[in-house]
């Protein structure tokens, strides 16, 4: 009798598993039966899975609209997308209330990853639903997880890389605090020199003419200046259980090869080919911040002189989504590099059209009278030299103001809620007409798990960007020819998800007019050949 209890017992335990057994497969194919993606979730053989899918376009009926057909062996449920079709191959005994709420997240999921439902683009993104399928089944039994969870759970998001940016940030404030701390030093080293009538080993002063200590204050007014750029730190490479492959040793011995604080060069380069290697898009500015270092690539190679002077501005802008500037600042800075001795006593011939109120700031060893008198940039003391080969700066200025018309570029921002979700209207204006902003990119943050946005109007270009959630709309050129411009989508989501939105650009015109338009000799007043670059860029740029 207890045999036979036991014997009971074990068969409906075999009945319930087989009831609740859902998911033998789950494929996209084609609408005559190729496979492009799939993913067994139990023991089967390629040609049994293959031979499946192949039978399955013969079993459909027209003539019906069922989302279901059966076999003797197995049940396919599958949802028309186009061109394509998404299959579930279950055992017969599934629950098929349960079958068709796994092929609705299964249909939902794809789109997330895949621009298009089209072939091509199905086998390129083939790795990312295979890891967004496995979240929703694992050994055949349905997973109990929704659309934004499969996001999380495939962004892989790591408290490791996040260690490793902290300690990554502290390194560079401290280095950043200790090359101050230096700078201090040697700075009031020269001033107790100065004051005993002594040379100051192995630093020149501002005017003098000695190479070697004008080339040491160069490298280190270039490393506070490198410092006190913003920089952007790569990101960990991403996790990939395709192609990664656990070390079978021990540490091995020698130089290590890992990416250290201020490297440069041929480790910094070969970190970002792992990268693209592995499927990471490589970005040139971050979410409205550049470098000098980036500006190189939008600014045209010019021939420098033995006079050359490079003027930068740089804005941090935050306005508000219902108008009104909140916040601009605008600092200036006019960096003189002299290549030939024989220029070291000139004097620079300042034109300042500004007409929006900037306050100007003259080095220490600028004449400020002749400054202010006659607009013209000379040592104090006439005899001494510029430094040669370093870059320094002779001329600053701010300016701070809340003022909206001196907003240089307005974003209009307006979502309104729709039946299905969100109609987004965003629109550009150029208020400085003599302003020409090229490669301007205004990003708009969207909702996660919600898909890629219907893109109606559209001025210029955009690029959906799914991994971090948002939709950037590039222009090349923004001018007095090209001053307003419109974009218009629709996305799930509420008003609130579009913001905040940051703008970034790179101009070779500066928003203050103030320029160098002549360089003349100290004895004689010759003219002397120069030439100039100027770049304006953005810090902070928000609508929040």
């Amino acid at each position: 009798m207890l045999r036979k209890h036991v014997q009971r017992e074990l068969i409906g335990t075999h009945l319930f598993l087989c009831y609740w057994q859902v998911l033998l497969a789950a494929a996209v194919c084609t609408k005559a039966g190729k496979a492009i993606v799939s993913r067994q979730f139990v023991e089967m053989t390629r040609t049994r899975i293959e031979g499946l899918l192949a039978a399955f376009p013969k079993l459909m009926n027209t003539g019906k609209q069922h989302t279901f057909v059966e076999t003797e062996s197995v049940r396919y449920v599958y949802q028309p997308m186009e061109k394509l079709y998404m299959v579930l191959i279950t055992t017969k005994n599934s629950n098929i209330l349960e079958d068709l709420e796994t092929l609705r997240l299964f249909s939902r999921v794809i789109p997330e990853y895949c621009r298009a439902l089209e072939e091509n683009e199905i086998s390129d993104h083939c790795f990312d639903l295979i890891f967004a399928f496995d979240e929703i089944v694992a050994l055949g039994y349905r997973e109990n997880v929704n659309l934004a969870q499969i996001r999380t759970f495939t962004e892989m998001d790591s408290h490791e890389e996040k260690v490793f940016r902290a300690v990554r940030e502290t390194q560079e404030r401290e280095a950043k605090a200790e090359m101050r701390r230096k700078a201090k030093e040697l700075q009031q080293a020269r001033r107790d020199a100065e004051r005993q009538g002594k040379k100051a080993p192995g630093f020149g002063g501002f005017g003098s003419s000695t190479v070697s200590g004008g080339s040491t204050a160069a490298m280190i007014t270039e490393t506070i200046i490198e410092t006190d750029k913003p920089k952007v730190a790569p990101a960990p490479a991403r996790y990939n259980p395709v192609y990664h492959q656990q070390p079978q040793n021990g540490r091995p011995s020698g130089p290590s090869k890992a990416l250290k604080l201020g490297a440069k060069g041929k480790e910094v380069d070969n970190f970002v080919d792992k990268l693209k290697s592995e499927g990471e898009t490589i970005m040139s500015s971050n979410m409205g911040k550049r470098t000098s270092e980036s500006t190189k690539v939008y600014v045209p190679p010019i021939n420098m002189e033995s006079v050359h002077m490079k003027i930068e501005e740089k804005i941090t802008l935050t306005c508000g989504r219902d108008g009104g500037l909140q916040n601009m600042e605008l600092h200036g800075m006019i960096m003189l590099r002299i290549s030939d001795d024989k220029f070291g006593r000139i004097r620079l011939h300042v034109e300042n059209e500004d007409k929006k109120g900037v306050q100007l700031q003259t080095h220490p060893n600028v004449d400020k009278k002749l400054f202010t008198s006659e607009s013209l940039i000379g040592l104090k003391n006439p005899e001494k030299s510029f430094p040669v080969n370093s870059d320094v700066g002779v001329l600053k200025w701010r300016l701070q103001t809340t003022e909206e018309s001196f907003i240089p570029l307005t974003i209009n921002c307006w979502p309104s809620e729709s039946g299905n979700g969100c109609d987004v209207n965003i629109e550009y204006e150029l208020q400085e007409d003599n302003l020409e902003l090229n490669d301007v990119v205004i990003t708009i943050p969207l909702p996660s798990g919600v898909g890629a946005p219907v893109i109606g109007e559209l001025d210029g270009e955009y690029r959906h960007d799914s991994r971090r959630n948002t939709l950037e709309w590039c222009l090349p050129v923004i001018d007095a020819k090209n001053k307003s411009g419109s974009l218009e989508f629709s996305i799930a989501g509420q008003p609130n998800d579009f913001f905040p939105v940051q703008v970034s650009f790179i101009s070779k015109k500066n928003y203050c007019n103030i320029q160098v338009t002549k360089v003349t000799q100290v004895d004689g007043n010759s003219p002397v050949r120069f030439s100039t670059e100027t770049t304006f860029l953005v810090d902070k740029y928000e609508i929040l």
